[in-house]
């Protein structure tokens, strides 16, 4: 008080005496000037409460924000073990709320993403292995007497879904899904680029519409697979073997098919360009429509490979000399509405033998 009292009684008469001093001022102008000075002083001293004012709300909220970031963290934390617990449980339901619980996490949580791909990649290699470890579906059993991984294993299709919906938002590359168990298993429209399937069987696995970009599936089991308008740019599927899949309409650019064997499969209208078919086994594939025009065709097998006036090959390639069998064009593919579920789908039986 003694302070505000020597700042606004003495301090503006001293400012004004000092101003004038030696001139001949009346005291009524003085005294107006020493009032304007306490009036300067007085707006001074309340912006400086305003700036007080917003500075300390501005801490506030900071405090409470990272207080808030703190408790959510510890929320978010909460919920991820006892997610993580839940998987251990002998209880499928159990397991399955635990794995839907990591993907809410993951969508919501940054920070945890690719932690919680890994756990749920790990999961599957876990619950499917191949060749399988159980009596359930050993690996000789016929892929029409082996049922869908949804009624055979649910979980581990939760898990598949799962990392699918999240696994394109990672920020580490390659995610190890190699050697597992994905008979039938219903991959339609989930997003996979730069997954590991090397050596994984995929027999009827439904991938419809699926983003397997730069995905790795050496030596994988893709027979009678539903690609239908699935991503395969940039993929390494060496040594596999896709008889009787489906990649209609496929996008093939630039994937690396050396050695695969690919009889029997239906590759109308997909698009190969720049595709290496290297020694791949072409026999009775149907090509009609699709687009070959740089693909690398070096001493791969078609004879008995189906085209049509719309099939593009590269330059100088003699289809006839290749054994390429001319056929007529199908016309627009029927809607995927129109096709058998895959619950109830029956692959029918492979002409060609391994």
């Amino acid at each position: 008080m003694v302070v505000l009292g020597v700042v606004f009684v003495v301090l503006p008469a001293v400012v004004v005496d000092h101003d004038i001093a030696g001139s001949s001022v009346a005291a009524q102008d003085r005294l107006k000037a020493v009032n304007d000075v306490r009036t300067t002083l007085l707006q001074v001293l309340a912006g400086l409460v305003v700036l007080f004012g917003a500075y300390a709300t501005w801490r506030q909220v900071r405090v409470s924000q990272e207080s808030l970031r703190a408790t959510q963290e510890g929320y978010v934390t909460d919920r991820f073990s006892r997610a993580v617990d839940q998987l251990g449980s002998d209880k499928v339901d159990v397991r399955i709320g635990g794995l839907h619980a990591l993907r809410r996490i993951a969508e919501q949580s940054a920070r945890d993403r690719d932690a919680i791909v890994s756990i749920q990649a790990a999961y599957l290699r876990t619950r499917l292995p191949w060749p399988p470890t159980g009596p359930e579906s050993p690996a000789d059993v016929a892929i029409n007497d082996v049922a869908p991984l949804e009624t055979r294993v649910a979980d581990a299709q939760v898990a598949l879904t799962g990392l699918g919906a999240v696994c394109r938002y990672r920020e580490e590359s390659w995610v190890n899904l190699s050697v597992t168990d994905l008979r039938r298993a219903d991959c339609d429209g989930l997003r996979l680029p730069e997954v590991n399937l090397d050596r994984a069987c995929m027999e009827a696995a439904g991938l419809y519409h699926a983003d397997l970009t730069q995905a790795s599936l050496v030596s994988v089991n893709l027979r009678h697979a539903d690609l239908t308008t699935a991503i395969l740019r940039r993929v390494r599927c060496v040594l596999a073997d896709l008889r009787g899949a489906k990649l209609v309409e496929t996008d093939l650019r630039d994937a690396d098919f050396t050695e695969t064997d690919l009889r029997e499969a239906n590759l109308r209208k997909a698009d190969a360009r720049g595709a290496v078919f290297h020694r791949a086994d072409l026999r009775m594939t149907d090509l009609r429509g699709s687009d070959l025009s740089t693909a690398d065709l070096a001493e791969a097998r078609l004879t008995g490979a189906l085209a049509s006036e719309h099939t593009r090959w590269p330059t100088g390639f003699d289809r006839s000399a290749a054994g390429v069998v001319h056929a007529d064009d199908p016309g627009p593919e029927p809607s995927p509405l129109l096709q058998p579920p895959g619950m109830t789908w029956q692959a029918p039986p492979l002409r060609s033998t391994p």
